[in-house]
């Protein structure tokens, strides 16, 4: 007796490869994933086997795709299955903004930064901005590694610093460098410039 999935329907044994799905809004959906991409109905013609006129149809919901159908779709089209049943999101605008004119951000002193938070006014960001001056000097500035959750990206502004990284080779980084990493993994900032370096933080949780 073949094993079964707690709580996933049993697919019947019987079924056929012309049997009838009837997803969610496939044919929404896959016009969706049509235009995202710039194809025409014959580009995706030609990419899944399927005619033109049968997926024309099926965005219209004029008719049901087979199974077989689905397979060439998601075969042809490069996509997983769950893409190809996921209902579309109909985006929504938040209207949500906030100016903050220059050396007007918030500031946040540490022993090791000068921070200047941006676009405070914002409450429930999904991401942090801010730029900080890297006061620290020497890696033993450091009581411990910094690290906290979420990833992060920085840019430097101005000046140049050495990136020490938990798991790679400290990486010296200048001016219009950046790096993009886990702030789960230990890090920390050491300005090597004359003048402390200058660099825009962004942190997404």
């Amino acid at each position: 007796m073949a094993d079964e999935t707690p709580g996933l329907p049993k697919l019947e044994t019987s079924l056929s490869s012309e049997a009838y799905v009837e997803p969610l809004q496939l044919g929404k959906r896959l016009k969706e994933i049509r235009l995202s991409n710039n194809w025409t109905l014959e580009e995706v013609s030609q990419r899944t086997g399927l005619a033109r006129s049968t997926l024309s149809k099926i965005e219209n919901d004029q008719i049901s795709p087979t199974f077989t159908a689905v397979q060439k779709l998601i075969q042809g089209l490069g996509i997983d299955l769950p893409q190809l049943f996921t209902q579309p999101k109909t985006p929504h605008a938040t209207g949500r903004r906030d100016i903050t004119r220059a050396n007007e951000g918030k500031p946040h002193p540490t022993p090791t930064y000068e921070h200047e938070l941006l676009a405070t006014q914002l409450v429930h960001k999904k991401m942090l901005p801010f730029k900080s001056y890297v006061r620290a000097r020497s890696f033993s500035d450091y009581q411990e590694w910094v690290r906290h959750e979420g990833e992060e990206f920085l840019l430097i502004l101005s000046g140049s610093l050495l990136f020490y990284s938990e798991f790679y080779e400290p990486v010296e980084l200048h001016v219009g460098d950046s790096v993009y990493y886990d702030a789960n993994m230990g890090h920390a900032l050491v300005s090597t410039s004359k003048e402390d370096a200058h660099i825009l933080w962004v942190t997404a949780s």
